[in-house]
């Protein structure tokens, strides 16, 4: 059912037209006298058409027009002002002002049924297209999210996919990701950049599908030739991302390129000095090896948190970015929560057995 708000302080008038208009049936006519009134009326309802005289006390039908249009949504309502003849000026205004049409007093009864229903007819069509926009709008919103939704995902199993290859375990994934946003949220970084980096961490260390399983599983010391070989990962990680339609992607390539830099340039695969490391990478750097001293590997035991903290603290400007470990020594319950969280069932069986 559509609003028709009918504004005239002569009340002959405001009866006659209210029946005028309620003859055509499915819609609800309100009348005002008042012009303020009315303006308080619509504040809290949004009619479909307006029906306004131009001559009134307190506020004329040309000034009722400029703060109706005022409102928030209100620029397009159809709104038909009635003159008398003679006031070709006022027509001129009010046109200039927002208004769509005018009937001239006396009222004709056909002109007014025929106006009417042409501008409700047309204020109809208007809010089925901007509910089908909205509709629409909602419907990409949706298929939007579903489609970051598989593609984070599929991130996470190629992550998994090269952990089958890896001492690593998935709860280490986890911890570093968490981790890696905590950093990002100490140092400022934006709400959307800290999501960025927790969905693109677990890829950092996707280049080791390239690398032998008899340097990767290797349960000893790698001779300096293996580590050779097994310093490609990074560069392997970077070319298998880069380059990609997806901002995701492109960013966990430059995580995989790039969190083994060292803060004083002595890092892999090409020897970044400082802030030529991109921030990220350096902010995944404190996170992954945090955590891997953390954690029992193949080829050795889990380091104490307190080692593990002492390592983060004696490497401030040499491997690590002050800031980023700052950053990360700044919320240390958050820390700790999150290692608490995230643990493989062996690992839980291990802690608890302490």
């Amino acid at each position: 059912m559509q609003q028709v708000l009918i504004v005239d302080d002569n009340a002959t008038n405001l009866m006659l037209l209210k029946h005028l208009v309620g003859r055509l049936g499915n819609m609800q006519v309100t009348t005002f006298g008042d012009p303020v009134a009315a303006l308080s009326w619509v504040a809290d309802t949004v009619p479909d058409l307006v029906l306004l005289d131009y001559m009134m006390p307190a506020m004329d039908g040309l000034e009722f027009i400029q703060r109706f249009r005022e409102l928030p949504g209100y620029q397009d309502i159809p709104l038909v002002m009635v003159t008398a003849d003679t006031e070709s000026d006022v027509r001129q205004r009010a046109l200039e002002m927002g208004a769509h049409d005018f009937l001239t007093k006396p009222v004709d009864k056909n002109e007014l049924t025929a106006r009417v229903t042409n501008l409700l007819h047309l204020r109809l069509s208007m809010v089925q297209l901007a509910n089908r926009e909205k509709w629409l709008q909602q419907e990409v919103a949706k298929r939007t999210a579903e489609i970051a939704a598989r593609e984070k995902e599929v991130i996470f199993r190629l992550s998994r996919a090269a952990e089958y290859r890896d001492p690593e375990t998935g709860a280490h994934l986890l911890r570093m990701a968490h981790y890696t946003r905590l950093i990002a949220r100490n140092l400022g970084l934006p709400e959307n950049e800290q999501e960025l980096l927790l969905e693109a961490a677990p890829m950092h260390d996707i280049g080791k599908v390239g690398t032998r399983d008899e340097i990767l599983l290797k349960p000893g010391k790698l001779t300096p030739e293996e580590f050779d070989i097994m310093k490609q990962h990074a560069a392997i990680g970077y070319e298998i991302l880069r380059d990609s339609l997806s901002p995701l992607l492109r960013a966990a390539a430059v995580l995989a390129w790039t969190h083994h830099e060292k803060f004083d340039g002595s890092g892999y695969p090409r020897g970044l000095v400082g802030q030529e490391i991109p921030l990220h990478g350096r902010i995944v750097a404190v996170a992954d090896v945090f955590d891997a001293l953390t954690s029992a590997r193949l080829y050795k035991p889990a380091w104490t948190i307190e080692r593990a903290i002492d390592y983060l603290q004696e490497n401030r400007g040499a491997h690590f970015d002050p800031a980023c470990v700052d950053a990360f020594m700044q919320d240390w319950p958050a820390v700790l929560a999150i290692r608490d969280q995230y643990q493989d069932e062996s690992e839980t069986t291990r802690n608890e057995s302490r």
